[in-house]
């Protein structure tokens, strides 16, 4: 899965990269929880980054019931009444510089940071819907995820679909359903790595650059102190 992120890389370098511009400043964070705002390029406007918030909410769905999910399966996108539509229409790009996974250990669940080996950043695959009801409106993004690489195979079961350049590209683009559902594999292991950090992660509310530092796991306590 992919349920902690960050995107920390100043602005400028976020908007070159991505050749698209942010609507709103976007502040550095080095840990956003799920119900908190990702850095979003929709199909619908591939020249700007908006800020959604994580958790899909259907247009057709009730905010009082509604689950919110974090992720969509690769596997199972077309075929679930949540992500089938939106996967046909509404794609988008989620930006981020790393993500985070917790490695059960004999001591309780270990953090990992999980990132590309040159530090930059980088688009995940996600849908994002509108809804709107009783004068409000809420705009929500999901992650895609797929099979882990071998860099974080050992840590979760599932990752993210990190798209390359080209893939951004055809991900946004009018491309028919089965060249979209092609680029929903793992991203090359080459390309990654990952290291233990801190269970200050665990709380959401822990939000600074010490989050990404790298620790030796057998000095910290208190792993299971999970948030």
């Amino acid at each position: 899965m992919c349920g902690r992120t960050s995107l920390f890389a100043p602005q400028s370098v976020v908007e070159e990269r991505f050749d698209a511009t942010a609507v709103e400043p976007l502040e550095p964070r080095y840990n956003i929880a799920p119900r908190e705002d990702l850095a979003v390029i929709r199909n619908d406007s591939p020249e700007q980054i908006d800020l959604l918030e994580w958790g899909l909410l259907p247009s057709w769905a009730d905010p009082a019931d509604a689950p919110r999910p974090i992720n969509a399966r690769a596997e199972t996108v077309t075929a679930k009444r949540s992500f089938a539509e939106a996967f046909e229409q509404r794609r988008c790009l989620v930006l981020a510089d790393g993500f985070y996974e917790w490695k059960e250990t004999r001591g309780g669940k270990q953090p990992y940071r999980v990132e590309r080996t040159d530090g930059a950043p980088f688009a995940m695959a996600g849908l994002f819907e509108r809804w709107e009801g009783d004068g409000e409106t809420a705009e929500t993004v999901t992650v895609v995820t797929t099979e882990p690489n071998a860099v974080v195979e050992p840590l979760h079961h599932r990752m993210a679909v990190v798209l390359d350049r080209d893939e951004a590209a055809t991900w946004l683009s009018d491309a028919d359903s089965e060249t979209h559902r092609e680029l929903l594999d793992p991203a090359p292991a080459e390309e990654w790595r990952s290291y233990p950090v801190s269970a200050r992660v665990n709380d959401p509310s822990n939000d600074d650059p010490s989050i990404v530092e790298e620790i030796d796991p057998d000095t910290q306590t208190g792993l299971d102190e999970f948030a």
